[in-house]
């Protein structure tokens, strides 16, 4: 099915539901972003929501963007669930000593990239089913990171650094196992407490989603796997369209009233779309690799996205589908 939406610009007059996914949670680029990205999120306010005026599935389903039928929670959890078991495949095979691999997040090792998922699924679990008790832990990371970032990082990580692999698996897999019996029992209106404003339960899990594919491209990258794409990456490049506003603002820009399309190939080589027909400036290309540029996991020119005028050069440049300060993704080689 070819999937729609109406502007690629991160402005409606909807309520903003998911800015809060992109703070702790989504601190994609690893640690040392943690304490500025928790300064960002408790004060923010539209021209600091990186996904302002939208809900991630109000308007699309999970496999048919654009086409009027709500994305429901159950398909998401599916999602979720697929999302999880296929970067699993990658790390229970590792080695014991690959673990301990580094990983293009800044003083992460493998390790730390399953410990930060685990942590975050079980404190996902605790704003569904403890929003008070929630309010606690998110009070307390705030806290740690404004302090010291190695202190944040102790808390989000210290008890998995302790861990084995093998004990570490185990423990993000009962954690998440945990997380989607959590939100198998949300309603498609639900609301989530997370570390800022309140959001939808479907912008909460596929945020979720958004993080465990990233984190684990830094796992993949990291010990040299493969991870084939799925259509599941259409929930991670609908999150890249909607922030395209947010990755000009962030940077104290104003964002660029030329409409931008968006025409991307999934792996199964149905076409997806964003923005209007007949807009001069697109970006066209594998799903994936549109996926990969706006969570700065490959520069534009290292992948087959074909980018068409200005407005769209620019903003692949600035591309971030997520909170935090402006950052410019890999370097160039030897740059």
């Amino acid at each position: 099915m070819v999937g729609t939406v109406a502007s690629c610009s991160a402005t409606s007059s909807h309520s903003a539901d998911i800015r809060a996914a992109f703070s702790v949670n989504s601190a994609l680029r690893g640690s040392s972003r943690v304490r500025s990205t928790l300064m960002h999120t408790p004060r923010a306010g539209p021209s600091q929501d990186p996904t302002s005026g939208h809900d991630v599935g109000a308007e699309t389903d999970g496999h048919g963007w654009g086409t009027g039928a709500p994305m429901d929670v159950a398909q998401l959890v599916g999602d979720l669930a697929a999302e999880h078991a296929a970067l699993d495949a990658i790390v229970e095979v590792l080695a014991p000593a690959q673990w301990s691999l580094p990983t293009p997040s800044p003083g992460w090792d493998v390790a730390d990239q399953i410990g930060h998922l685990a942590y975050f699924d079980r404190t996902a679990v605790v704003a569904i089913e403890e929003p008070e008790r929630f309010a606690e832990l998110r009070d307390a990371l705030f806290s740690a990171a404004l302090g010291d970032p190695a202190a944040a990082d102790e808390l989000t990580l210290g008890a998995a650094r302790a861990m084995t692999p093998a004990e570490l698996l185990e423990h993000w897999r009962q954690g998440r196992a945990e997380l989607l019996a959590a939100a198998g029992g949300l309603r498609d209106d639900a609301r989530v407490v997370w570390y800022g404003p309140s959001m939808s339960a479907r912008s909460f899990l596929t945020a979720r989603l958004m993080e465990t594919w990233a984190h684990g491209q830094d796992v993949v990258d990291a010990v040299g796997a493969h991870r084939p794409p799925t259509d599941r990456l259409v929930h991670v490049a609908q999150m890249g369209v909607i922030t395209r506003g947010w990755s000009y603002l962030n940077r104290g820009e104003e964002p660029p009233a030329q409409e931008v399309r968006v025409e991307l190939t999934t792996p199964g080589g149905e076409q997806r779309s964003w923005g209007p027909e007949g807009a001069p400036d697109v970006v066209r290309g594998p799903l994936v690799d549109f996926c990969l540029v706006v969570t700065q996991r490959r520069r534009v020119a290292d992948t087959a996205l074909v980018v068409t005028g200005d407005a769209a050069a620019g903003w692949m440049a600035r591309a971030q589908a997520f909170a935090g300060p402006p950052t410019d993704g890999p370097a160039p080689p030897n740059g």
